[in-house]
């Protein structure tokens, strides 16, 4: 988990409930929103990777079945932290893309940060490089409610206002690629706005807790 003290709501991957099994959460110190969420050679120059390959292997150590992290930008550490422990380990809702990619011509992405979501977040997914231009990603309104409130680790956010504005961007992402059918959440902190998406586009947004299947599965053997 990062570092965090922002709300999460029903749908929150950080809410005790998400993933209806139970869960351990262990918060990486130091591991603020603004140090994960930024451009990959600064995440890989943060100094962070080690903190959190540390937190994967206590977490195994007391007796973990698999582990996840609570924020989509962590993608980029995948190879590395399952390298570090022998459970299965699922960093991130965009490990989906390139099995969606293969039944689809494009996936849309939302994500908190369209501007340091790079292609490298991608690569390490497991996007094939010749499907990278088939990835459509839309990013949050960088001053709005719902980026303030995360990114700032505020205490409080306006929930109303944060749905609205995931909305908006949704509406976006339709307008700027409409034979879109599919779309991932890239951020842990949209889940709970799922259902408004869908009821505005007609998607069904996949996130990390899509992925529980995969977790359980493997958790469960």
């Amino acid at each position: 988990m990062l570092d965090t003290r922002f709300p999460r709501p029903p749908g929150d991957v950080g809410h005790p409930q998400a993933f209806g099994v139970p869960v351990r959460q262990l918060v990486v110190q130091g591991a603020f929103p603004r140090e994960v969420v930024r451009s990959a050679e600064s995440l890989l120059a943060s100094g962070l990777q080690q903190r959190f390959i540390d937190a994967a292997r206590q977490l195994e150590q007391e007796g973990a079945r698999a582990i996840t992290t609570s924020c989509g930008f962590l993608v980029l550490m995948q190879a590395q932290l399952q390298a570090a422990v022998s459970v299965p380990l699922v960093s991130s809702s965009l490990l989906q893309l390139p099995a969606l990619l293969q039944a689809e011509p494009q996936v849309g992405v939302l994500t908190i940060s369209a501007e340091h979501l790079g292609q490298e977040f991608l690569l390490a997914a497991g996007v094939p490089p010749a499907r990278l231009a088939d990835v459509i990603v839309q990013g949050m309104k960088a001053d709005g409610e719902f980026t303030g409130a995360i990114l700032g680790n505020r205490a409080r956010m306006d929930l109303a206002q944060a749905q609205a504005e995931v909305v908006a961007a949704a509406g976006m992402l339709q307008a700027r690629a409409p034979g879109l059918r599919t779309v991932v959440l890239e951020c842990t902190n949209l889940p709970p706005y799922a259902g408004a998406v869908s009821d505005a586009t007609g998607w069904h947004p996949r996130s990390l807790l899509d992925a529980r299947e995969l977790v359980d599965w493997l958790a469960h053997g």
